[in-house]
């Protein structure tokens, strides 16, 4: 929760002195819930998740508004929207939704969680090595986090229902293949995932 609340502040330009004024509290303050040594009471929770666009859900369990109560799902949907002008499509989808991007990374992704779902807006010039050529002009692709990457992967190439990918290993920490489903569109499953080798 700390390094969420530290990324929501940098985004808003924000030092911990000006928000621990807006929250009524001490720097110090901030700095301890930033530093993981401390939590705010529910009540500065729920000022920080009016003040920032988010959820208390997503601050406290990141996986909260994503899962919508679905906490044992082993399957969870998202959508890619895939832009050229990424600093405008965040910017058109932060007033459309009324909310700041819930999660962003660097210049390469926004997220937006809402109603359950999550809508990543992606940055097509940070894409290279992302195979999206199904997704033809419109540029989105379905997305399912899975509990298991492995197993899925295995499970889908037996349902012999479209083209699957190999796994594809973007850096350590994230790792997916792609489906296609009859009409070309393309399914990202991404998720846990443990080598053959570990």
């Amino acid at each position: 929760m700390g390094e969420r609340i530290q990324g929501l502040r940098v985004k808003a330009g924000l030092s911990q002195e000006v928000l621990a004024e807006r929250l009524g509290v001490t720097r110090q303050s901030v700095s301890k819930w930033e530093l993981g040594q401390a939590v705010p009471d529910v009540d500065k929770l729920v000022q920080l998740a009016r003040l920032f666009g988010v959820t208390t859900d997503w601050l406290l369990l990141y996986e909260g508004a994503m899962m919508a109560g679905r906490k044992n799902a082993a399957m969870r949907f998202g959508m890619y929207l895939i832009v050229k002008d990424f600093p405008r499509a965040v910017d058109f989808y932060e007033k459309l939704l009324e909310m700041n991007a819930s999660m962003r990374g660097a210049n390469r992704f926004a997220q937006f969680f809402f109603d359950g779902i999550c809508l990543s807006i992606m940055n097509e010039a940070h894409l290279p090595g992302h195979d999206y050529r199904g997704c033809g002009d419109h540029k989105f692709a379905f997305n399912f986090w899975v509990s298991d990457l492995r197993q899925t992967h295995e499970r889908v190439r037996a349902l012999q229902i479209g083209t699957v990918t190999e796994i594809i290993s973007m850096h350590t920490k994230y790792h997916y293949f792609n489906l296609t489903d009859p009409d070309g569109n393309v399914i990202e499953m991404t998720g846990n995932y443990a080598s053959s080798e570990a």
